[in-house]
Formats: structure tokens, C-alpha cells, sequence
């Protein structure tokens, strides 16, 4: 018994200090250089395993995979309502070629840097598959945290959104060519599993996203609202998790549901909005204790062409793209440097990775890993030192 609310005592300190912590990251990000995502990653880094060991293993390694699936679910909510049947109208063509543009783009150039420098090929294609994989929810927050919105913002929310889905496809493929090439079986089984994924992330959105939408408008606006919205986005998460899905795709399907059939669809997501944050708080923080600092030493040379070859790619491609559709210049310039961010998405790809081939498992992982310490901690400053670069330049 002492030992549970010695246990207890603890977890809710560590709570209690997290919020804090997010509440001094959110007033000090409007006064550095540093966006608030960054500062709680950092925080995270110096209070987790990896720097003063304050935070307690057991509530890191229950409580965040739980915040994950929640945090991606509230996000990918909300970035659903961006990609409206008129967003699409309006701004779709542009949007998807760009997002094809800068996965492609990432993807051709690690494979290409990965098998000039001589590694295995198997490897090459594995890490060709997971570079296109970004972090929605750290790119979504910087935007948020600068309350800027142009066209730009616009833009990149929406390739920010569906950037996940060709990241699967493409990881998946990718996977099984790697499985072919290594005489493994089971590689065309692989594919379709990365498909089955995609489209069944896509009818769990819209199976949810439907009565959802009925509800809305038909609820009174908030605490019922906010009820109605929060209960369904964690069953989003719950069923996604379940049928091993992808959260933050099926709850972005639900969202664009919601906003282009409900009447009144602003409701949901403004509470969804007003509650996100303490969330994000608990998300990021435990991303930066989870964190392991030690793994950019194991990474060495080839996981610092991995990092260079994948911002390269990323910029290269959203700005060929951008060019060959005849986007605003500013869009050509600067997409690409938004879109650096990479986490959770890159790490479950790795772990899947490593499950076929075992044999790899020692390289990939260091790689993956340290490479999103990095990714994570500068690709949110690059981000919002660009949309206040743009703003400026607008001014």
C-alpha cells in the first residue's frame, strides 16, 4: 500500500510539474528564438533518463504511448478541418502534387546517398521508405503558437496532413522490395499490409466521422459539445490503436467529414482547440524524456548523411514541385525548410523495419533515432524562423 501512493504521489508530481513546465515553455517561446515545442522537448531531455533522471521510468514508459495516439488523434482532428471538399476545390491540385513532390523527394535522395556511400541494400530501401515520415503534430503546433495565417500556412497544413499516407505507402513498398531483394517471403503480403493500413484508416474516419457529423449543430455548443467532440476523438484513437491504424490519418478523415457535411462544423473543433494544448504539454515533454541522447554517437557518419540527405531531399522536391505547378515564390522558397520535423511516425517504421530484418536492427535504429533528436529539436526552430521570415518580408 505504501508503495502504491508512493507511486501515486509521484506520478501526480510529475504531472503537476509537467504543466508547469508547459506553462513557462509557452511564456518563453514568445520571447526566444525557441518555439514553445522545442522548449518542451529540451525540457524533457534534461528532466528524462537522459539528463537529471527527475521523471519516474513507469509513468514515461505507461503514460506515453497513451498521450501519443490522443495528441495525433486531436491533431490530425484539426488539420481535418483544413481539407474541406472547397479546400480541395480550391487549393487540392497544388496541395497534392507538392506533398508527392517533397516525399518523393526525400525518399530518392537518402536511397541514392545511402547506396553511393555503399551501405547494404535492404538498408538503402528501408531508410529510403521512412525518410518521407514527418512530425504533423510539432509542424501543427509551431503554426498554431505563431497565430499567423497566408496562403503559406495554409499550404503547408495541408501537405502537413496527408504527408503521413504517402509516407506509409511509400515505406511500404519500399519494405517489400527490401524483402524481395533479401529473398524474404512475404513482400507483396507487406505492401498490401501498408495499403490495408491507408485505406482502412480512411473508412475508420469516415465510419466515426459520419454520426459525427449528424451530432454536430444538433449539440449545444460548449461542455456538451466538448464532450461529444473529446469522447470521439479518443475512440478515433482507441479504434485506430485496435486495428492497428493510423491515428492521426483516420482522425484527419473524420475531420474533413465533419467540417464538410455539418452544419455549425466549427463547434467540435474549437473545443477540440481549447483543450488541446494540456495534452501537447504532456506529449511533447515525455517525447523529449523518451528521447535518447546517446544514440547520435551510435548514428555516426551514416546517420549524418541521413539527416542531410533527407533536408536536402525534403527541399528539393517541394520546391521542384512547387515550380512545375507555378506556386507563389514564397511557397517555391521556404515549404520545403517547414517540413523537417520528424518523430513517432519514423520510429514505429523502424521498429516494423527491424522485425523483418532483425539482422539490421543494430544500424537502423541508432540511426532513426538519433536522427529524430535532431530533426525534433532544430527542424520546429527552422519552421518558425520561416513563417516570421515570411511575415516580415510581408510587412
Amino acid at each position: 500500500m505504501q508503495i502504491e501512493m508512493t507511486q501515486m504521489s509521484s506520478t501526480l508530481l510529475s504531472i503537476g510539474g509537467i504543466f508547469l513546465l508547459g506553462f513557462a515553455a509557452d511564456l518563453a517561446g514568445r520571447y526566444t528564438p525557441l518555439p514553445r515545442v522545442t522548449l518542451l522537448l529540451l525540457c524533457g531531455l534534461l528532466f528524462g533518463p537522459a539528463g537529471l533522471d527527475l521523471l519516474p521510468h513507469r509513468f514515461i514508459d505507461e503514460w506515453f504511448p497513451l498521450l501519443t495516439h490522443i495528441a495525433l488523434c486531436m491533431v490530425g482532428f484539426l488539420l481535418g478541418e483544413k481539407i474541406t471538399v472547397s479546400a480541395i476545390r480550391e487549393r487540392g491540385k497544388s496541395v497534392l502534387w507538392m506533398s508527392v513532390g517533397q516525399a518523393m523527394g526525400a525518399s530518392l535522395l537518402v536511397g541514392a546517398v545511402l547506396f553511393l556511400w555503399g551501405t547494404a541494400p535492404a538498408f538503402v530501401l528501408i531508410m529510403a521508405g521512412i525518410a518521407p515520415a514527418s512530425a504533423p503534430a510539432a509542424i501543427f503546433d509551431v503554426v498554431k503558437e505563431s497565430g499567423k495565417k497566408s496562403h503559406f500556412t495554409k499550404i503547408l497544413l495541408g501537405i502537413v496532413a496527408i504527408d503521413d499516407a504517402w509516407g506509409l505507402l511509400i515505406f511500404s513498398f519500399l519494405l517489400a522490395a527490401a524483402s524481395a531483394i533479401s529473398g524474404q517471403g512475404g513482400a507483396v503480403d507487406a505492401f498490401l499490409t501498408g495499403c490495408g493500413e491507408v485505406a482502412g484508416s480512411i473508412v475508420l474516419g469516415l465510419l466515426i466521422g459520419l454520426p459525427m457529423a449528424f451530432l454536430t449543430g444538433r449539440v449545444h455548443p460548449g461542455e456538451p459539445t466538448q464532450a461529444e467532440a473529446l469522447g470521439l476523438v479518443i475512440i478515433c484513437a482507441g479504434s485506430a490503436v485496435l486495428l492497428d491504424l493510423s491515428p492521426i490519418l483516420a482522425a484527419m478523415v473524420m475531420g474533413s467529414t465533419v467540417a464538410t457535411l455539418a452544419s455549425h462544423h466549427e463547434h467540435p473543433f474549437n473545443e477540440i482547440n481549447e483543450i488541446e494544448w494540456p495534452f501537447m504539454i504532456l506529449f511533447f515533454l515525455l517525447a523529449g524524456a523518451s528521447l535518447h541522447i546517446e544514440e547520435l554517437t551510435a548514428a555516426g557518419v551514416i546517420g549524418l548523411l541521413y539527416v542531410i540527405a533527407r533536408m536536402a531531399g525534403l527541399y528539393s522536391g517541394a520546391r521542384l514541385s512547387a515550380h512545375l505547378l507555378n506556386a507563389d515564390p514564397v511557397v517555391k522558397r521556404w515549404l520545403g525548410c517547414c517540413l523537417f520535423p520528424q518523430a513517432g511516425v519514423a520510429l514505429g517504421m523502424a521498429l516494423l523495419a527491424t522485425d523483418r530484418f532483425p539482422e539490421l536492427k543494430d544500424l537502423i535504429l541508432p540511426v532513426v533515432i538519433g536522427s529524430t533528436v535532431i530533426f525534433e529539436i532544430i527542424g520546429p526552430v527552422i519552421t518558425r524562423h520561416v513563417l516570421n521570415k515570411i511575415s516580415n518580408e510581408n510587412k
